[in-house]
């Protein structure tokens, strides 16, 4: 299977977060389904809009959409939350819509991600955060080297563990 990730615009984003699926697939450069535009994703589609209007750079950093190439298929989102910080640390999400989840999407884009990372030359750590209930997120990230390093409170996810892995690492390595 081959995915990509697909960055998009602020003028996306905007629509997005407004839940305009119409105004959103007239700015995007893949069509996308109603529930990009629905309520579940709109608040990260809210934060992205308002970072990217910050830092409009950030685009090609920030969630874009998880692309099929084959079936010329919008499946998810992903990416990571910004560009690296001063540290060289990078956070990577990603979610994939219902209707096409347990088909490898997931993995599929975090080893797109993890390729990334490891490419740029600013990236030294990649960092992830998974509820501790989301045990499917947990056994999908626990073969590409990521250990525990702590755990934090997400206001609108609540308690998360934070794994991290240098950039450099191979999918095995610890």
């Amino acid at each position: 299977m081959t995915v990509r990730i697909v960055h998009l615009n602020g003028a996306v984003f905007d629509a997005l977060a407004a839940g305009d699926l119409v105004a959103a697939n007239s700015a995007s450069p893949v069509p996308l389904s109603e529930y990009f535009a629905g309520p579940e994703w709109r608040s990260v589609w809210r934060m992205r809009s308002a970072q990217v209007a910050d830092d409009p750079a950030s685009a090609d950093w920030v969630t874009g959409v998880i692309w099929h190439s084959e079936r010329e298929l919008a499946v998810g989102r992903a990416g990571y939350h910004g560009p690296p910080d001063e540290a060289g640390m990078v956070e990577i999400g990603y979610a994939v819509d219902p209707a096409h989840r347990r088909r490898g999407y997931a993995r599929a884009a975090l080893e797109s991600l993890l390729s990334r990372a490891t490419d740029e030359r600013l990236v030294r750590t990649v960092r992830v955060t998974i509820s501790p209930e989301n045990e499917a997120s947990y056994d999908l990230v626990a073969g590409y080297g990521f250990v525990e390093v702590g755990e934090q409170w997400d206001d609108e996810d609540g308690l998360e563990i934070i794994y991290e892995r240098r950039a450099s690492c191979s999918t095995t390595c610890r």
